[in-house]
């Protein structure tokens, strides 16, 4: 059986021009942005759908509030004629969105996701649409996450938290897999 059903959509998450600034610290996956615009292409090229998800912040001095350059796609991650954009602001991408009704109505079974960050965005949107009955691909090395704080103030490396979402996402809500296994699978 094929990882890749015949009813999946990529779901690009928050590839934005935001992630760039320097206060949210140091990343790690220097390769995403690469390791994305091949999955991207591939998909394309293969004729399935695409629907590209933008966070559109409220908090006032976030680097992605829509009046703010960062807001932007980062370059070739910008949705083509004919994919659908699905703007939020919250974590997953089926809050507050018609994301959900879009992917019943296009009768998508299995959704495939990467972007940004591993441990927010692509993890809560993960989670939730496998409760939702969504069968859930996440490309672990088409994602990033950044160096954090722990609850007693102690560094916690972006690899670390990277992994960890990965493992748990892999353990209970989908599996976990790499851009060159998806690309294979499209042919």
């Amino acid at each position: 059986m094929s990882m890749l059903s015949s009813k999946s959509v990529l779901i690009p998450i928050d590839v934005q021009q935001a992630f760039d600034d320097p206060v949210w610290g140091r990343r790690n996956n220097r390769d995403m942005e690469q390791r994305g615009l091949a999955l991207l292409a591939a998909w394309r090229a293969a004729g399935r759908p695409v629907i590209n998800v933008k966070h559109n912040s409220v908090e006032p001095d976030s680097t992605l509030r829509p009046d703010r350059p960062g807001n932007a796609f980062k370059p070739g991650f910008e949705p083509q004629d004919g994919e659908a954009l699905i703007e939020k602001t919250v974590n997953a991408a089926f809050i507050g969105t018609t994301l959900e009704a879009d992917l019943r109505g296009q009768g998508i079974e299995q959704i495939v996701l990467f972007g940004l960050t591993s441990d927010q965005c692509v993890s809560t949107t993960a989670r939730v649409g496998a409760n939702l009955g969504f069968d859930v691909l996440v490309v672990g090395d088409a994602c990033v996450a950044f160096d954090q704080k722990g609850p007693e103030g102690e560094a916690v490396s972006a690899e670390h938290i990277h992994l960890a979402h990965l493992t748990t996402l892999n353990t209970e809500f989908g599996r976990v897999v790499n851009s060159a296994a998806v690309i294979a699978a499209l042919d």
